[in-house]
């Protein structure tokens, strides 16, 4: 449950990150720029630099933090779901042999 809701949480913190850093102007003004666009007046408003630094530090630091808690847990888990049900991971099943039958044509 716990493992689902960080999951959750570091996929949202993903794509957030995606949208904010993409939202941001370049050091050369962008494509504002190039199509004549003097003015860098945004929907947001004039802070709008400021608050798209301070959401881009936010959500890195959710990001890394998920990152290291999903880490965290995925290591705490067992190695193999296969040896945990009990079913040998190594060999042959018990009983069974895995030289071939002596008695039988072999096809290659």
């Amino acid at each position: 449950m716990l493992y689902g809701f960080v999951i959750a949480i570091h996929i949202v913190a993903s794509l957030v990150l995606i949208a904010v850093i993409l939202l941001q102007a370049g050091r050369g003004g962008g494509l504002s720029e190039t199509f004549g666009g003097g003015s860098t007046q945004t929907i947001l408003g004039t802070k709008t630099s400021v608050f798209l630094k301070r959401a881009t530090a936010i959500c890195a630091v959710v990001y890394i933090l998920a990152c290291l808690l999903l880490a965290v847990m995925t290591s705490h888990q067992g190695r193999s779901l296969v040896a945990k049900q009990g079913i040998p991971v190594t060999g042959a099943p018990a009983g069974r042999s895995n030289a071939p039958l002596a008695d039988g044509p072999i096809d290659y």
